[in-house]
């Protein structure tokens, strides 16, 4: 089945709203074996809407429209669906009640304009909204399937929940081909040379498929493959994940949505080891990721932001000498402050950053971006170089995630060297 989303309104067109429902109808669709082939967005305006109907169901199986549903004069998506359909609005009693129901449960009058959003057009079941007042709707005509719902985001996500993912499974179990697929996470290696790693993509891959999705933390490889069985379909994405971590397995920290911090979490958790971090340019975000995960206080002792050179020298016992002679900014000071926060905390280990985020605070030999981390155990203390780009929160980002993954790397004994 071959799926195409349509987005309504103004909104997501000039920028206001960020097109969050197709993300996630999307990757909804795609774990019940449903190829989406298109997602569009389009304004509050029937001709409009009329036409990417006439346009969507020409390629797809699947129509999924969200937005316009509304109660105001701009929700005009009602009434393109009736007109496309050449149908008519009649009220449905029990999405009047629910309308009613959900007033009273609020302490709310119900007014006519709300009263109206019970009218439903004849050939449409209507989906229950459990969340607000649009109902949605499910037509079948001609072999297509229009599943038509609110914009709002956790109103359309409950009618996916409660209703379309399930009607649609029911729909699809019969189906003989079983599309799979796989998130592998990488990071420290910019998307060109992880492509150049791979080689030849169509030995690696036998026909399926593969996505480079690079963003600021990283490259996420997505592989999808399409079988006959769910059997045959696990089993060749196994084989092309061993062949990629063959590859480029360093740089491999996770599967799926796994998180770095999780990855990390779960390693100084299994092996009973503690940890403290010693921020300067990232102000805490290494700290903040760290606590993202439940149950870091297992293995998090503290962290300390010590952004000034006198608080360096104050809290980490960096010494006043080095940061006069090589600066704040050094290898010598970070893998300073990695001990000091170690030795005042009585931690296994000790991490830190110290950098130039930018725009301004560069020298000639120090450039916006140049950031150094710090690691420091019982057996190693040492300190790496890195070279970011020119935006400060950019910088901030990756100096934090390339800090989470010096310490990855160190607790599995993965080696700087190719």
């Amino acid at each position: 089945m071959k799926a195409y989303l349509i987005s309504i309104g103004d909104e997501l067109l000039i920028g206001q709203t960020i097109n969050t429902n197709a993300a996630y109808i999307g990757n909804a669709l795609s774990e019940i074996n449903i190829e989406v082939i298109e997602v569009s967005s389009i304004g509050d305006d029937i001709k409009t809407i009329l036409e990417e109907l006439q346009r969507a169901s020409a390629m797809a199986d699947l129509i999924v429209i969200t937005g316009g549903l509304g109660p105001t004069h701009d929700d005009v998506t009602r009434n393109a669906i009736v007109s496309f359909f050449k149908t008519e609005l009649i009220q449905n009693e029990e999405v009047l009640n629910d309308i009613r129901a959900l007033f009273e449960k609020r302490g709310r009058k119900v007014t006519p304009i709300n009263e109206a959003q019970a009218l439903v057009p004849k050939i449409a079941t209507p989906i229950k909204n459990k969340r607000g007042t649009a109902p949605g709707m499910w037509i079948e005509q001609n072999g297509k399937i229009y599943v038509v719902m609110p914009g709002v985001p956790f109103e359309m996500k409950g009618m996916m929940e409660d209703f379309v993912i399930p009607k649609l499974s029911e729909l699809m179990k019969d189906s003989t081909s079983i599309i799979k697929k796989l998130i592998l996470q990488t990071t420290g290696i910019p998307e060109s040379a992880l492509f150049e790693r791979l080689g030849n993509l169509d030995e690696l891959l036998d026909n399926a498929k593969i996505a480079f999705l690079p963003n600021q933390y990283g490259v996420k490889l997505r592989i999808t493959v399409t079988e006959n069985s769910e059997e045959e379909a696990l089993k060749k994405l196994n084989e092309i994940e061993q062949k990629i971590r063959t590859k480029v397995g360093r740089y491999i920290f996770g599967r799926g949505e796994e998180t770095l911090e999780q990855v990390i979490g779960k390693l100084l958790s299994d092996r009973g080891l503690t940890l403290a971090v010693a921020e300067s340019c990232t102000g805490g975000e290494v700290c903040s990721r760290i606590t993202n995960v439940s149950g870091s206080s297992k293995y998090f002792e503290r962290g300390i932001v010590t952004y000034s050179n006198a608080s360096k020298v104050e809290l980490l016992r960096v010494n006043e000498d080095t940061i006069a002679e090589v600066g704040a900014v050094s290898r010598e000071v970070a893998m300073q402050m990695a001990e000091g926060v170690r030795a005042v905390s009585g931690t296994d280990i000790g991490i830190s950053t110290t950098g130039i985020l930018g725009p301004t605070g560069a020298t000639t030999n120090k450039p916006v971006g140049l950031v150094f981390i710090g690691y420091c155990d019982e057996k190693v203390c040492t300190a790496k170089k890195f070279l970011f780009g020119d935006d400060r929160i950019l910088n901030k980002q990756r100096a934090t995630q390339a800090a989470l993954e010096m310490l990855r790397r160190q607790l599995l004994g993965i080696s700087d060297e190719e």
